[in-house]
């Protein structure tokens, strides 16, 4: 008799096989029994699929009819993964309905996951994109928890932020970095502002070397629909930061704001957090959110320099061009900085001509 184990989607209990053995041998149940000692009652569950084959029992078998115990048990091993995998396609069938929450189609652009059609093995590539065994454990998890404190709007998805956080760090295992240095990062501060200075895309490869340095991935990475997401901040292990930016909005200004923002996150905030430029409603999430605000604007134009130019009362274009000058930045920082504070409005004709808009390459 052949010994080969052939995986199948049909659940062939080994019960099945031992009732063809003792039949071709001309060997009754009973006398099976016997011969091993045990109750027929127990070798009637196991042919007909009530009971499993246990290491004692498979080696006793291979005593009496000279199938090897591994043989057995390899059997009873296929039944049980059939059974699980009948079971596993029930639950994905049944969590099928979350999909369409995920951002499916573009993680497929960019390589995550397959394309396909089917409900089912949409769930079973999020499953494995995810690292989970139920797409329902995602919220459980403490990397994707940020994404589900964010709060609800009508154009966000809780689990399109989590799929973002997901990719940035599938990409950010990717890249190889100094061990994080918290002073290093530091003395380097002046040569990331001096950055804004310089066509963006420029910048970022430049960014990238200084932050790589330091023990700090940047990932660039587009917004996923229903995300909303400008940038994030967290820590693969305790030597290596990421800081992911979906350059969303296309103006240089909320770039570089949202970028030292990610930065004032690093050097203020535990390292457990994971951080996301969006909503935030817990009173000390929202706090951490402010203080790295104020660090971001802090560094690209100090307050007092700030109230000062304010006093001026010289928001003509010629006065911001010639304030931006002296604190060494491109107008579109401060023009950025006067909109946001509502001083003066997005519509500003004269001034708003002065924002940056990039063209990610």
């Amino acid at each position: 008799m052949g010994t080969n184990i052939y995986q199948s989607d049909l659940a062939i209990h080994p019960g099945e096989y031992l009732e063809e053995i003792i039949e071709d041998i001309g060997m009754s149940q009973s006398e099976l029994a016997n011969r091993l000692g045990r109750p027929i009652q127990a070798i009637n569950e196991i042919i007909k699929g009530k009971k499993s084959i246990t290491s004692t029992t498979a080696l006793e078998l291979e005593d009496v009819l000279g199938v090897p115990s591994h043989i057995w048990l390899g059997w009873d091993s296929e039944y049980q993964i059939v059974i699980a995998k009948q079971e596993e396609l029930k639950l994905m069938e049944e969590e099928s309905a979350l999909v369409k929450n995920f951002p499916y189609s573009d993680l497929v652009k960019l390589g995550f996951v397959k394309a396909t059609r089917k409900a089912v093995e949409k769930v079973d590539e999020l499953k494995s994109f995810f690292g989970v065994a139920k797409l329902a454990q995602i919220s459980q998890v403490k990397t994707y928890q940020a994404a589900f404190r964010v709060s609800s709007t009508e154009n966000v998805l809780h689990e399109s932020i989590a799929s973002w956080i997901q990719a940035v760090r599938v990409k950010a295992k990717q890249v190889e970095v100094e061990l994080f240095d918290e002073n290093k990062l530091k003395e380097n501060l002046p040569k990331l502002r001096s950055l804004v200075n310089i066509e963006l895309n420029q910048a970022i490869r430049e960014i990238q070397s200084i932050l790589k340095s330091c023990g700090i991935v940047l990932v660039m990475l587009p917004h996923f629909k229903n995300t909303k997401v400008h940038g994030a901040t967290f820590w693969l292990d305790k030597n290596k930061a990421v800081i992911a930016m979906t350059l969303r909005g296309s103006y240089s200004d909320v770039f570089w704001f949202s970028f030292f923002h990610e930065i004032g996150h690093l050097l203020l905030h535990p390292k457990r957090e994971v951080f996301l430029e969006n909503g935030y409603t817990n009173p000390k999430l929202e706090k951490q959110e402010k203080e790295a605000d104020n660090f971001s604007s802090e560094l690209l134009i100090p307050e007092k320099e700030y109230k000062k130019f304010l006093s001026m009362n010289k928001m003509s274009r010629e006065g911001v061009i010639q304030f931006s000058e002296k604190l060494n930045i491109k107008p579109f920082i401060l023009v950025g900085r006067l909109m946001h504070d509502g001083i003066i409005g997005y519509d500003n004709n004269q001034l708003s001509s002065l924002r940056d808009r990039y063209k990610w390459k």
